[in-house]
């Protein structure tokens, strides 16, 4: 009996220790969310940026500046230009769906280009997490240079996730220890869908796949036609590996020869014409086959 009352009694004082550190550790995990999130906001914003600069470079204007991302609402960001430029839709859809992949908290979000003398909408889509929900209309004309200002509205409900991932996660450590482990796991990045598109770009590359030319730092080089084909597959698969035997069977067994030393000239070629934008390359994975490598 005395016995059976002493576990009593420790299951108690276990269970009235437990209390303070429940609290504890909800404190702690709001801290972190709140860390978290203030370093994912500060990485958006870098992002931003860079597709700003990107669109520069596709202007062809390697001199003017990306004026610093405007935050003008609570999930709303503004990128403004110092001078004025032109783009193509096609490749300002590509280099946002590209870039903001690398943003955890990007699910779904509104892009619209404005005029910035009304503030009219020049272009604008809607890029979602389910690719059938995506709204991106007329992708193939180009846009005369002007002023403009892009605003970037993302959908709030990704960053509700995260932050019940993180709270969700803590409590079967709370029941079973009486304390949990802070997990710092990040969701999966979607990647952009392998869709074909006759403008592609990566880096500083504007790849034009229907004419046969690139167009890095406002230069201009010419492709020939199986130097395009070799480049697509790439293109469309950036930092991804690409096995030889894919390479080879795509571009030359159609033609009835598979000739090794080809494939290595092409890509040797590419290389060459590539060397403008020092973080783009085609680098060789032994044993494997090729990736086109690009440095954010």
């Amino acid at each position: 009996m005395h016995l059976s009352q002493n576990l009593l009694s420790g299951k108690r004082k276990y269970l009235l220790a437990l209390i303070p550190l429940a609290f504890i550790s909800v404190i702690c995990v709001a801290f972190s969310i709140t860390g978290s999130n203030d370093f994912d906001m500060a990485r958006r914003e870098i992002l931003l940026r860079r597709i700003g600069h990107e669109l520069l470079l596709q202007s062809g204007d390697n001199k003017s500046r990306v004026l610093p991302v405007k935050k003008i609402a609570e999930n709303e960001y503004q990128i403004r230009f110092e001078n004025d430029l032109t783009f193509q839709p096609d490749s300002l859809v590509n280099t946002t769906q590209r870039l903001l992949a690398k943003d955890p908290l990007a699910g779904d979000y509104v892009v619209n280009v404005l005029n910035c003398g009304n503030s009219s909408v020049a272009y604008g889509y809607a890029i979602s997490k389910n690719k059938k929900d995506d709204i991106v209309p007329c992708k193939g004309r180009k846009q005369p240079r002007a002023c403009y200002m892009i605003n970037i509205k993302f959908k709030p409900a990704g960053l509700i996730t995260v932050k019940n991932g993180y709270l969700l996660g803590s409590l079967p450590f709370l029941a079973l220890v009486g304390f949990i482990f802070l997990r710092s796991a990040k969701p999966r990045k979607a990647l952009p869908e392998g869709q074909y598109t006759d403008m592609l770009t990566f880096g500083s590359v504007l790849f034009d796949a229907k004419n046969r030319k690139l167009i890095i730092n406002g230069k201009t080089i010419d492709l020939t036609g199986t130097e395009t084909r070799v480049l697509r597959i790439f293109a469309l698969s950036p930092n991804e590996i690409i096995e030889r035997s894919r390479l080879q069977k795509e571009i030359w067994e159609d033609e009835g020869v598979i000739v090794g030393r080809s494939l290595d000239m092409f890509i040797s070629k590419l290389r060459k014409k590539l060397e403008l934008d020092p973080n783009v390359n085609i680098v060789v994975i032994r044993g494997k086959g090729y990736k086109l490598a690009i440095n954010p």
